[in-house]
């Protein structure tokens, strides 16, 4: 089989660091219903990434966004890619964080049967390699909820 052609990508990123940031992205859809971020900063040291929402989350609530991460984290979930094209996106992929020079085909990240997104970046190759997740701290401003987190990798 051919190799897909997409775009290139100059990015080294934290393998951990990005899966837990594709796994925090829907962990916020599934709990509040907002959309996935499109502001994230996401390293090896720490991590930042913000969403939109109407409220502050409770400190309940941010409690259990780590506890289901770790949850999810310790499911041992495959991560796994297939290559489609733009007119064979599955339902519910949004493509709205795609670049403008976004190739034709696109690889989709699909993480167990929790997620699915298109990504070029660089993943592990199950959730257990993540190892834990951690909130180190949080801050709401003008609907921009930031969540600041670290994986402390097994």
């Amino acid at each position: 089989m051919q190799q897909p052609i997409l775009n290139s990508h100059n990015k080294e990123e934290h393998r951990p660091s990005h899966t837990a940031e594709h796994l925090l992205n829907q962990t916020m859809v599934r709990m509040f219903g907002c959309e996935r971020s499109k502001n994230a900063h996401i390293e090896r040291k720490k991590s930042k990434i913000n969403y939109n929402l109407d409220v502050c989350p409770t400190q309940e609530e941010i409690a259990e966004i780590e506890r289901k991460m770790n949850e999810l984290i310790a499911s041992d979930m495959p991560v796994t890619y297939e290559f489609v094209t733009r007119d064979n996106i599955p339902s519910g992929v949004a493509l709205d964080r795609l670049p403008e020079d976004a190739s034709e085909t696109l690889r989709l990240v699909r993480i167990g049967n929790y997620d699915i997104c298109p990504c070029i970046g660089q993943h592990v190759e199950s959730t257990g390699e993540i190892g834990t997740f951690r909130i180190t701290s949080t801050s709401f401003t003008d609907g921009s909820f930031r969540i600041v987190f670290k994986v402390n990798m097994k």
